[in-house]
């Protein structure tokens, strides 16, 4: 496990275009749309009698992720991202 800096020097490719400060936070996953067509086949799928229709998944082996850790500029509010090790602290 790593303990990650809040923030972190390192080349900014955005307007910019130098080395600046940059803050680092944690990637985190946007709300899922529910008209995806996915979900809709899914919750057609599953609607009415039957129970569960698709394999739930219950091998997980990993016991920390990797984390997505994003880096925003702080003078021009701009992001990007970065994969990172399995991180204790952010």
């Amino acid at each position: 496990m790593v303990v990650c800096p809040k923030s972190r020097r390192t080349f900014c490719p955005g307007a910019c275009k130098k080395h600046t400060l940059h803050k680092q936070v944690q990637y985190k996953k946007g709300k899922d749309s529910i008209y995806a067509q996915g979900k809709r086949r899914y919750d057609r799928k599953q609607s009415g009698y039957g129970g569960q229709t698709k394999p739930v998944f219950r091998k997980k082996a990993k016991t920390t992720k990797k984390v997505v850790v994003k880096m925003q500029v702080r003078r021009v509010q701009t992001d990007r991202s970065a994969r990172s090790e399995a991180l204790q602290t952010l």
